[in-house]
């Protein structure tokens, strides 16, 4: 099974992925930033840049039931994903 949340942060493509057998990853426009094998609650950190500043990134993956979650940080402050699949 495969969760994966999109969005869109200053004009780069955030993406967390979830699956079963290859774990978590994070991806900022297409590039890998941090990848996890976890079983249960897994902390994805990366970065991405508004113009000249970095900004931090971290997405946690948590079960909800049978469900997968996810939260999404830059910078500290929430930001709201989109689960696609």
């Amino acid at each position: 099974m495969k969760s994966i949340w999109k969005t869109t942060y200053a004009g780069n493509e955030i993406r967390v992925e979830n699956t079963w057998f290859h774990g978590e990853r994070l991806y900022v426009n297409d590039e890998l930033q941090d990848e996890q094998c976890n079983l249960f609650n897994t902390s994805l950190t990366g970065h991405l840049f508004d113009g000249e500043t970095k900004k931090s990134i971290k997405a946690n993956i948590f079960s909800y039931f049978i469900r997968m979650k996810c939260k999404l940080f830059v910078d500290d402050k929430i930001v709201e994903v989109t689960q696609v699949k």
